[in-house]
């Protein structure tokens, strides 16, 4: 029996039928299903903002993710970003647009 991982989110300023996803939350999906060793969770959006997929709320729509640890060892890039995009995945309904990932050295 696999239970999917709801997202917490964030209302901030928004609506509240309008909740967004915050680095926090990201960060904390990530530590759950993958254990990094380090981890780094920026919100990127309010560079993005007037580009598309950007929500006119400045956060929630741009990360950027530097991980590192034992999951991600010996595999190919493809795998590695696959893993992130797929603790991230409830994210997306949300309003996740865009992801940049950066695997670090676990040494980091």
């Amino acid at each position: 029996m696999t239970t999917e991982v709801q997202p917490n989110l964030q209302t901030a300023d928004s609506p509240p039928h309008a909740a967004v996803p915050t680095a926090a939350a990201l960060e904390a999906a990530l530590h759950r299903a993958l254990h990094p060793a380090n981890l780094q969770v920026l919100d990127e959006s309010a560079a993005h903002a007037g580009h598309a997929g950007a929500n006119g709320l400045g956060f929630g729509t741009h990360f950027r993710v530097r991980i590192g640890g034992p999951a991600f060892a010996g595999l190919s890039r493809v795998a590695q970003h696959r893993l992130v995009y797929d603790a991230l995945r409830p994210f997306t309904a949300a309003g996740l647009h865009a992801l940049a990932i950066e695997i670090t050295p676990t040494s980091l």
